[in-house]
């Protein structure tokens, strides 16, 4: 069983000192033992950079690109980014239309679009509230994932 890998733990992943580091880090690895196959999008990795190279001042990793270069080969190799289908521009729109997405949820609705098209429900994130409006999506989130 697929399970995507949220923006928010691959952040948390790449900083050890963040307080739910912990905790993501538990959470793809119980699931990890549990036989799922743990992996990303592109619009995860895009976001992981943006978040990743902007300063800590505003809410951002402050890395480097080569250490956000080297962190985000690191993440494709533990979670194997999926491919997006050639339909999906389409589905996002559909999507945003019919959630009534404005602003910064239309990020997550393309993620939910590629989603969708893929055949994939479950996502584990720390920020479910996002994907709440979503039928048949299964949000996880990594507080609840008990230990390997």
């Amino acid at each position: 069983m697929i399970t995507v890998i949220d923006t928010n733990i691959l952040v948390r992943l790449s900083n050890p000192s963040d307080p739910d580091y912990n905790v993501a880090l538990t959470a793809v690895t119980t699931l990890h033992s549990w036989g799922d196959d743990l992996r990303t999008l592109p619009q995860n990795l895009y976001e992981f950079w943006v978040t990743a190279t902007r300063p800590a001042a505003n809410n951002g990793l402050g890395l480097t690109i080569a250490t956000c270069s080297a962190e985000l080969a690191k993440l494709e190799s533990a979670f194997p980014p999926l491919i997006d289908p050639s339909d999906l521009l389409d589905q996002w729109k559909r999507l945003v239309v019919a959630y009534r997405c404005s602003g910064k949820t239309a990020h997550d609705a393309r993620i939910v679009a590629a989603m969708e098209l893929l055949g994939i429900t479950r996502l584990l994130t720390f920020n479910g509230g996002h994907f709440a409006r979503y039928a048949g999506l299964t949000v996880i989130d990594p507080h609840a994932v008990g230990s390997p």
